[in-house]
C-alpha cells in the first residue's frame, strides 16, 4: 500500500508541475512574441522567425522562474489534495505532514539536478542560437566584441575607417599582449600598435610598452614609445557588461570550462554568481516546497483557495524581490557575488525549518 501511495504523490505532483510549466510557457510566449515582432516589424521576414524564436528563448526563461513555478505546483497539488480529503487518507495510512513534505520536497530537490545536468544544456545551446540569429538581423553592428579561445576581439567604427583590437586576455581592467589595426575606409592597413599591457578603466585606453608602426606609399616606419593612449568606444566596465548573460554557458559547461573561460577575459566575479545561482537551484526549489507546505498543510478542513492564491502571489512577490536586493548588495560589492545567490536559500531555508517543526505536529 505504501509503494501505491507513494507512487500516487509522485506521479500527480509531476503531473501538477507540468501543468503549471505549461501556463508559464503559454504566458511568455504570448509575451515574448510582441517583443519580438516588434524587434524585426521593419525587417521582410515571415512570422516563423519571431515565433521560432520566442519558443527557443521561453524554455531558459521557464529555468529562472522553476523555483516559483515549483512553489505554486506545491501549493496546488497540496490544496487538491486536502480538499479532496485524500490528505486524511494518507494520514490514515501513516503519512505524516512531514512525510508527505519531505517526499515533496526531495523530490523537487532531485528535480532541480536533473534540470542542471539533462535540460539546461539543451536551453543554453537554444540560447546562443537565439543571439546569433538575432544579431544577424541587428541593425547596430557597427561596433562588435567578441570573447573566444583566441582571447578578446574588438571592431570599432571611426569617422576615417576602422580599428580592430585583440588582446590574449582581460584580467582586473588589464588587456594583456593588445595589438591594435587602424584601417582606412578602403580596409587598407595605415597603422598597426603594438602593447605589452593597456589599462582600460576609462574610455581613453593607456597603453604600456608600445611599439607603433604607420604603413605609407609601400613604406613603413616604427617607433617605440613607453606609454601611448587611444579613445576607445568601450572601458572594462562596458566590456564586462555585454558578456554578464551566461545563458549560452550550460551547469556542466561552466563546472569543467570554469579556469578556461576565467583566462579567456571573462569576469570571475560573475563566473561565479552564475555558478552559485545554478547550484543552489535544487535547494531552492527545496525551500519553496516546504513553504507551499507551510501555507497548506495547517488544518485537514477545506478552505477557500483564493485566500491561499493571494498569499501565495505575495510570497512569490516578496521573494523575487528580496532576491533582487540580495543581488544588488553583491554588485555594490557590499557582500561577494557567490554569497548573494545563496543568502535567499539561506534565509528561506531557516524559515521554513521552523515552519516544518508546526505541521509536524499538526
Amino acid at each position: 500500500m505504501n509503494k501505491v501511495l507513494f507512487k500516487y504523490l509522485l506521479i500527480n505532483y509531476f503531473k501538477t508541475i507540468f501543468k503549471v510549466i505549461l501556463i508559464f510557457y503559454s504566458f511568455g510566449l504570448i509575451l515574448n512574441l510582441f517583443e519580438e515582432i516588434e524587434f524585426f516589424k521593419n525587417i521582410n521576414i515571415s512570422l516563423l522567425m519571431p515565433l521560432s524564436l520566442t519558443a527557443l528563448y521561453i524554455p531558459n526563461m521557464i529555468i529562472k522562474l522553476l523555483p516559483f513555478i515549483v512553489f505554486i505546483s506545491s501549493m496546488w497539488f497540496m490544496l487538491n489534495l486536502r480538499n479532496s480529503k485524500d490528505l486524511l487518507t494518507l494520514k490514515v495510512f501513516g503519512y505524516s505532514n512531514f512525510k508527505i513534505f519531505f517526499v515533496l520536497a526531495f523530490t523537487s530537490f532531485l528535480f532541480g539536478w536533473f534540470i542542471l545536468f539533462a535540460i539546461n544544456p539543451i536551453t543554453s545551446i537554444m540560447v546562443k542560437y537565439y543571439e546569433q540569429t538575432k544579431s544577424e538581423y541587428s541593425r547596430d553592428i557597427d561596433h562588435l566584441v567578441s570573447i573566444n579561445k583566441n582571447g578578446l576581439w574588438i571592431k570599432e567604427n571611426l569617422d576615417n575607417g576602422y580599428r580592430i583590437i585583440s588582446a590574449d586576455k582581460t584580467k582586473n581592467k588589464i588587456l594583456k599582449n593588445v595589438n591594435i589595426f587602424s584601417l582606412d575606409k578602403d580596409y587598407s592597413l595605415k597603422e598597426t600598435i603594438n602593447s605589452s599591457f593597456a589599462n582600460i578603466d576609462t574610455n581613453e585606453w593607456v597603453l604600456n610598452k608600445v611599439t607603433i608602426t604607420s604603413y605609407k606609399d609601400g613604406l613603413n616606419s616604427k617607433k617605440t614609445v613607453e606609454n601611448y593612449k587611444i579613445t576607445s568606444e568601450y572601458d572594462y566596465k562596458k566590456i564586462t557588461n555585454l558578456f554578464k548573460n551566461f545563458d549560452t554557458m550550460s551547469f556542466i559547461d561552466l563546472i569543467l570550462s570554469y579556469e578556461e573561460l576565467n583566462n579567456r577575459g571573462y569576469n570571475k566575479d560573475y563566473l561565479d554568481q552564475s555558478l552559485n545561482t545554478m547550484l543552489s537551484l535544487p535547494f531552492f526549489l527545496f525551500i519553496m516546497t516546504a513553504l507551499a507546505s507551510i501555507l497548506t498543510m495547517n488544518t485537514l478542513k477545506k478552505s477557500n483557495n483564493f485566500t491561499f492564491i493571494v498569499a501565495g502571489l505575495i510570497v512569490c512577490v516578496g521573494i523575487y524581490y528580496f532576491k533582487d536586493l540580495s543581488l544588488a548588495l553583491g554588485q555594490t560589492n557590499r557582500i561577494s557575488l557567490s554569497i548573494a545567490a545563496w543568502i535567499p536559500v539561506v534565509v528561506i531555508g531557516l524559515f521554513s525549518s521552523i515552519g516544518i517543526l508546526q505541521i509536524n505536529e499538526k
